[in-house]
C-alpha cells in the first residue's frame, strides 16, 4: 500500500514537472518570437507578426524554426553584392612580379622578405612568402632565377631574355 502511495505520487510530481517545464517552454518561444519581430536598432520598422489562429494545431516548438530559417534567409542580401568588385589576378602574375623586382635589382641577389617589400612598395601588392617561394620555383625551372651560393638569397639570371 505504502509502495502505490509513493508511486502514485511520484507520478503525480512528474506530471506537475512537465506541465510546468512545457509552460515555461512555451514562454520561451513566445519571447523568442516577440524578440525576433522587433526591428534591429537603426533599421527601418518591420511588419508586425502575423497572428496565430486559434485552430492551428501546430505546437510553437514546431513552427519557429521554419519562421525563423525565412527571416534570417530574407535578410541576408543577394551573394553577388557581397563580392568584391576587384578581378582575381591572372594566372602567373606573382612569378611576373618576382621576375620584375629580380630583375631590377641584378646582379644583386635579394632574400623573399625583401623580394615581398618590394613588390609591396611597387605594385602596391601583398603576397604571401609561400607564394613568392613557389614563383622563385617557377622561375627556377624556366632558368630565369638561381638561388645564390648561401641559399637564401635570389638573383636574376643574366642571360635569361635569350634563352
Amino acid at each position: 500500500m505504502a509502495k502505490t502511495a509513493l508511486t502514485h505520487l511520484q507520478e503525480q510530481i512528474e506530471a506537475v514537472r512537465r506541465e510546468a517545464f512545457a509552460a515555461g517552454y512555451a514562454a520561451a518561444m513566445q519571447s523568442v518570437r516577440e524578440f525576433a519581430a522587433r526591428p534591429a536598432s537603426g533599421s527601418a520598422p518591420a511588419a508586425a507578426a502575423p497572428r496565430r489562429r486559434a485552430s492551428d494545431a501546430t505546437p510553437p516548438a514546431a513552427a519557429a524554426p521554419s519562421r525563423q530559417r525565412r527571416q534570417r534567409g530574407a535578410a541576408k542580401p543577394p551573394r553577388a553584392a557581397r563580392r568584391s568588385p576587384v578581378a582575381r589576378p591572372q594566372r602567373g602574375t606573382n612569378a611576373r612580379f618576382v621576375e620584375e623586382v629580380l630583375h631590377s635589382n641584378a646582379p644583386r641577389a635579394l632574400r623573399p622578405a625583401e623580394i615581398r617589400s618590394a613588390i609591396e612598395r611597387d605594385k602596391g601588392v601583398a603576397i604571401a612568402f609561400t607564394s613568392i617561394r613557389h614563383a622563385l620555383g617557377q622561375l627556377e625551372g624556366r632558368r630565369v632565377a638561381e638561388q645564390v651560393a648561401d641559399g637564401k638569397a635570389w638573383r636574376y639570371r643574366e642571360g635569361a631574355a635569350s634563352d
